[in-house]
């Protein structure tokens, strides 16, 4: 059973940075794919980013292209997301999730409990 931890949230500015990491544990981290999701207030839970297992690929939601990074390290069992030109509207919890095969879909059963991204004006 794959367990995840989020790291890194937090409260900036519009415009800012913000790295976020999940340090994974178990056996599968190696060979299953990895992603983020997010989920506003009052919003449903919504794709940001996954990739495989060798990065060779990896996916993008629109309103993360060119401004969302999703990155992994299997050594150290990590997973990252670098945000840039952050926006207000990117304010949510955001998930780290795992999943067999190499994407990862809002229906899998493996999830980090979320860490708290808020963007002010």
């Amino acid at each position: 059973q794959p367990k995840l931890e989020e790291s890194g949230g937090g409260l900036v500015q519009a415009g800012d940075s913000l790295r976020l990491s999940c340090q994974g544990s178990g056996t599968t981290f190696y060979a299953w794919a990895l992603g983020w999701f997010r989920q506003a207030p009052g919003k449903e839970r919504e794709f940001v980013a996954d990739m495989s297992m060798t990065g060779a690929n990896r996916r993008y939601a629109d309103f993360a292209k060119g401004r969302f990074t999703i990155d992994r390290d299997n050594a150290k069992k990590t997973v990252s997301l670098q945000m840039n030109s952050l926006k207000p509207e990117d304010t949510a919890v955001y998930y780290c999730a795992t999943q067999e095969g190499v994407a990862v879909d809002i229906t899998t059963p493996y999830w980090g409990q979320g860490t708290q991204v808020t963007v002010s004006s």
